[in-house]
């Protein structure tokens, strides 16, 4: 499993400036728009249904070993597209690893919410933050910023790993 360290970001942001030309899983101009951007396919419902069953962040590599594990026929593209496309949908959670790779999982939480996440073994926790929204919205109108959005992440050791943390 992948560990996110303390340098982790989210790899997406909600309000990414627009691209000029469209992707593969986007809607096409005149095409049948509805069934291109999140069509119901097998390999979809394989990652969707690997990350109903699984509680912490896991890669796309990791994601795909565990799918051809089991017998399930699915490209490596397939798999970064379809987890692409569940955080666009805000379905997944995103976090970026120390060395910068991207690992996922689904939210238990519809509402905003940060991570606790355990630097070892990657344990996360989701967490309500007032304080934190309070602070962000008073630094945002102090310097005159609007359409605010944020992700804050906080790095530890949870129970279980500080004590099996060697002492000395």
């Amino acid at each position: 499993m992948s560990t996110p360290s303390d340098t982790a970001r989210p790899c997406t942001e909600p309000d990414e400036p627009q691209r000029d030309e469209p992707q593969p899983d986007e809607p096409q101009p005149g095409g049948p728009a509805a069934t291109r951007a999140m069509r119901a396919t097998r390999q979809r419902a394989a990652v969707s249904g690997l990350l109903d069953r699984v509680a912490d962040f896991r890669s796309a590599q990791e994601i795909h070993e565990e799918l051809r594990r089991v017998g399930e026929g699915i490209g490596l593209t397939t798999v970064y597209r379809t987890l692409q496309a569940l955080a666009d949908a805000g379905e997944v959670d995103v976090l970026r690893t120390g060395s910068g790779e991207a690992v996922y999982r689904r939210c238990a939480s519809d509402d905003h919410h940060h991570h606790l996440v355990c630097r070892r073994c990657g344990r996360a926790v989701e967490i309500a933050g007032p304080a934190v929204e309070t602070w962000a919205q008073r630094v945002a109108d102090e310097h005159g910023f609007t359409d605010l959005s944020h992700t804050v992440e906080i790095f530890g050791l949870c129970r279980e790993c500080s004590a099996a943390r060697p002492t000395g």
